[in-house]
């Protein structure tokens, strides 16, 4: 009987760290938001993404995704942007 609820625990936690680990990797997977990005990338709190401010993907396509050319990316042109070619790493 205690071998069985001892089984029966190992299964539990086994179950519920794989469901936490699929659910981090969907969150990974998921394309942040503007908003997310605000919070992540503003260093100077100012509401605006800079080339100074942004990494990634961004930081590597600026000048494509910043279509008025003021040195800042919009919510309105990361809405628009081109999506990033080839997987994350």
């Amino acid at each position: 009987m205690i071998n069985k609820g001892i089984k029966l625990g190992i299964f539990a936690v086994a179950l519920l760290s794989f469901s936490l680990s699929s659910a981090q990797n969907r969150d990974q997977k998921t394309p942040p938001t503007f908003e997310e990005l605000i919070e992540k990338m503003d260093k100077n709190e100012d509401g605006k993404l800079s080339e100074d401010e942004v990494e990634g993907p961004l930081k590597d396509m600026f000048s494509e995704i910043d279509t008025d050319e003021d040195g800042f990316i919009t919510e309105e042109e990361f809405e628009n942007a081109p999506k990033p070619k080839g997987p994350r790493k």
